[in-house]
């Protein structure tokens, strides 16, 4: 790879935030992860927040003029990006449906771009939502990275600025997430600029 290239064409990584829950601790766990992020090399963050975001559980083929113009501001964050993390709670051993609905509702958007996540919750720390979007992501062809940034009983890690408590091997690992987002990122690209993806 042209190092010199790869530097004039950031990669377009959308950072979606899954949660809508009122009262939700999402913010402190995304303010966290994109204060890295955006230190990370070669990457322009992109976010979305789905409580910023209201699409009907109903799909429908012909939406209406509200859910056209929501698709208007959501649906290029997706297109747009050359990657994605996504940040999820874990409810009832799976993620919430703000985060599915958002899915359903795009297709072509995900294709052939990987998938990066970052997860809290109790005991399995989120571990058991990711599990499942796994599943979710490969039907739509996306490609998700191995390694995820989990947070365990995470009401606990966190002080009340935000700051994580014990930051290194939390540090280390979106390090480790975003060098394997980048890394598909930039070849699914190139992949993608040589041959269209037969999806």
């Amino acid at each position: 790879m042209d190092i010199t290239t790869a530097e004039q064409a950031a990669l377009k990584v959308t950072v979606v935030i899954g949660s809508n829950r009122e009262g939700r601790f999402a913010p402190v766990v995304a303010d966290w992860f994109l204060a890295r992020a955006r230190e990370h090399h070669g990457l322009d963050i992109e976010v979305l927040d789905l409580a910023d975001t209201e699409l009907p559980t109903a799909l429908s083929r012909d939406p209406s003029p509200a859910v056209t113009a929501q698709l208007a501001f959501i649906t290029p964050k997706l297109a747009d990006a050359d990657a994605f993390v996504v940040i999820t709670p874990e409810y009832n051993h799976s993620f919430p449906a703000s985060l599915k609905n958002l899915i359903d509702w795009h297709f072509v958007q995900w294709q052939a771009k990987p998938v990066g996540f970052v997860s809290y919750g109790g005991i399995s720390g989120g571990l058991r939502a990711v599990e499942q979007l796994r599943q979710v992501f490969a039907e739509l062809h996306a490609v998700t990275v191995r390694d995820t940034v989990s947070f365990p009983h995470v009401h606990g890690l966190f002080d009340e600025d935000g700051e994580h408590r014990e930051p290194s091997q939390a540090d280390a690992a979106v390090k480790k997430m975003l060098d394997q987002v980048a890394w598909w990122a930039q070849a699914l690209r190139d992949a993608k600029g040589a041959r269209p993806y037969a999806g």
